[in-house]
Formats: structure tokens, sequence, C-alpha cells
């Protein structure tokens, strides 16, 4: 393969890089060479990612979502303090009962999620509703992400364990 690789001017890094010439390569990845070890490496244009292994599949974008939360903290978390109280004193079932009647009033539409997260969330994304932004796999918590990723844009997830606490989760985009 390094035989018909080709110095070609990069539009993704303005540098001169090594491209695998013809159609070897799937969509979205180029080939460059290490310029420590001389070994070829596959850069993938949409994550802006680097692997060594040669690519099988046309390159992708990482799934991106958005959620907001509300966290209860318990005496077995993993930090038991908050903006809201120092130290947690709640237990890890009254924790859950707590959040159980938050789910509870957003469901039967009593109150907003965004209402509840802002005044009971022990997390500091309270000042935003709850909002944590976007994010990719591998950013948040295993349990977290899983439920965060298996939701709908508009679902709420059911009660949600992590070494953080218990949480409710919205998932927004």
């Amino acid at each position: 393969a390094l035989d018909r690789v080709a110095k070609t001017l990069s539009p993704f890094d303005g540098l001169f890089c090594t491209m695998e010439g013809g159609d070897d390569l799937p969509a979205g990845w180029i080939s460059k060479v290490s310029s420590k070890t001389g070994r070829p490496y596959y850069y993938n244009t949409k994550t802006r990612k680097s692997q060594w292994e040669v690519p099988t599949e046309p390159a992708r974008a990482e799934e991106t979502v958005q959620a907001s939360h509300i966290l209860c903290k318990h005496t077995k978390s993993r930090r038991p303090a908050s903006w809201r109280e120092d130290p947690i004193t709640r237990t890890k079932e009254e924790a859950l009962a707590r959040l159980a009647e938050f789910r509870r009033q957003i469901v039967e539409g009593e109150k907003k999620f965004e209402e509840i997260a802002k005044t009971e969330s022990d997390c500091s994304s309270a000042r935003n509703g709850g909002d944590l932004g976007p994010f990719t796999r591998g950013m948040m918590q295993k349990p977290f992400e899983d439920a965060t990723f298996g939701l709908k844009v508009g679902e709420l997830s059911d009660i949600v364990d992590t070494d953080s606490g218990v949480h409710i989760i919205l998932r927004t985009a």
C-alpha cells in the first residue's frame, strides 16, 4: 500500500500529509505516516481522531446527545456534598424516594423539570435547569451515558444509579 502513497495538501490540517491513493480507504478517512515511527496511521475527518488500525467502515461523526438531569446525592455518593447541603445526610433510600416524587410531579404535569432541577438538584448544573450541555460517549459515568443514549429526545428516564448519586434524566437533543 505504501507504494501508492502520494504527498497531498490536506484541507484538514493545512499541512502536507500522506494520503492513500485509489479507493482503498472508506469515505472520510485519510492515511498518514507517522514522522516518529514511519508507520501508517488513519485519520477520521469527522471526529478528528487518529487510529493505527485500518478502518473498515466510512467515517462517522461521534453521536452527540444533550440532556438535563436532577441529581439526588446520598451518604454513599462518591462526594456526599453539594451546593445545597454539605455534608449530605440522606440515605440512598431517602434519595430514591425523593427522586421518585420529583419524577411523579414532572410526569403528572404538577411541576416543570427545570423548575425542580433549579431548586432541588445536588449538581451545580442546577443553575442551568439541570442542563449538562452536549456530550458524547465516554464523557459521563457509564450508567448515566447508557440511559441518556437510550432515551429519545424529550423522553424522561427512570431513576438511574451512579457513583455520584441517583438521577432522573431528560434528553433534550
